[in-house]
């Protein structure tokens, strides 16, 4: 068996760098980059480009020509497929190349994978080394949504709000608009654009009537891109005549009540094109894993939580939010009943706290915007 070199350290980073390239395209697959490469030249690139497309396996090999692969490395930012889907599997494609030896950045936890590939071949006599360490956390950051819902059924749920410096995200009569600016908001429908659904609690649909787009650079998305949108109103009392409903036909909208809600406001919903889901539970962050189960069964991975307060706590105490990305405003309020971004209940003790496992920060426009990683799937 060869060694592990800063060759291959370097052609890895390259098949993790070009999986890249699939973002807003491939969901809900995963994003995949792979290379081809002999005595240090690189015979071919390629990335899973669109969904239903080629995987970067094939399109890496493809790349090459005819040239002959048995004494090539392939390098590929996930471990690839072993199944039929909507493509053949790309255990076929390597072993039909001749290529010898596979070099991986990160493990596919999907029932359907979890290993088996690597298995097949090196039953077929080929060489697989496993990265671990930085490039493997790299590998499994490009696909925490993925990841996620592989593992235990639920999105990835990114929690996005605006806030002053004196941590505000609205006033004591509750007006929010505008806390950050012009380009802090462009970059959230960016990613609103990104996401499978965008969700946010029914105070926040009473009282600002939104179209929850994705709208960057201004324009309506193709309709065939735009998220779900998502309100969760335990009493259904989302207005037939909110924007929300009237475009239910052209984009989904799902409303999650709770068994309080009355029989006639959700059909009224359902009949206006509504999905209606019933959230279970004995209190409110029992429904909101409830609810992720049931939006993960439908095949949602990714969800934009933008609040409000009460909502943000709620998914805090149920222990399902998985990245924060908060603008911070030049700006100050002050009040006491002025409305901080998480509410809930959370912890009693500062040793209970939830530490991020990773933290940044970067200047948008006049903002701030502070990231913070708090799972890796």
């Amino acid at each position: 068996m060869s060694v592990w070199t800063d060759t291959d350290n370097a052609y890895l980073a390259r098949a993790i760098e070009l999986a890249a390239n699939g973002a807003g395209a491939v969901r809900p697959n995963p994003l995949v980059g792979a290379v081809v490469a002999r005595d240090g030249t690189v015979l071919g690139e390629g990335w899973h480009e669109r969904y239903g497309g080629a995987h970067a396996e094939v399109n890496a090999i493809e790349a090459c020509g005819m040239e002959h692969l048995g004494d090539a490395t392939l390098y590929v930012s996930l471990e690839p497929c072993c199944h039929e889907g909507k493509t053949p599997p790309c255990t076929e494609a390597i072993l039909q190349s001749g290529i010898r030896r596979v070099v991986v950045a990160s493990d596919d936890p999907t029932e359907k994978a979890s290993g088996r590939s690597l298995g097949i071949l090196r039953d077929e006599g080929l060489e697989v080394m496993v990265a671990d360490g930085e490039l493997a956390s790299r590998a499994r950051l490009l696909n925490q949504a993925f990841r996620k819902h592989a593992r235990v059924g639920r999105p990835w749920v990114l929690f996005k709000s605006a806030m002053t410096l004196d941590g505000k995200v609205a006033t004591r009569t509750g007006d929010s608009k505008w806390i950050s600016g012009e380009d802090s908001r462009e970059l959230a429908h960016r990613w609103r654009a990104s996401v499978d659904a965008v969700v946010v609690g029914i105070g926040t649909a009473l009282a600002d009537d939104p179209q929850l787009t994705a709208r960057p650079d201004g324009l309506l998305a193709d309709l065939g891109e735009q998220p779900r949108r998502v309100v969760f109103d335990s009493l259904a009392r989302l207005p037939p005549t909110s924007q929300l409903v009237a475009a239910a036909a052209e984009i989904p909208l799902t409303i999650v009540v709770s068994r309080a809600a009355a029989r006639a406001d959700t059909d009224a919903l359902e009949a206006a094109g509504v999905q209606v889901l019933v959230a279970t539970g004995e209190n409110e962050p029992a429904r909101v894993r409830s609810a992720l189960d049931q939006l993960g069964s439908l095949g949602v991975s990714s969800v934009l939580l933008e609040g409000g307060p009460h909502l943000a706590g709620a998914f805090l105490d149920a222990g399902e939010i998985d990245e924060i990305r908060l603008f911070l405003a030049p700006l100050l309020l002050g009040g006491s009943a002025a409305r901080d971004p998480l509410e809930g209940e959370g912890v009693e003790r500062i040793s209970e706290a939830l530490r991020a496992l990773s933290f940044g920060c970067e200047s948008i426009g006049e903002d701030l915007l502070i990231s913070a990683r708090l799972r890796e799937w």
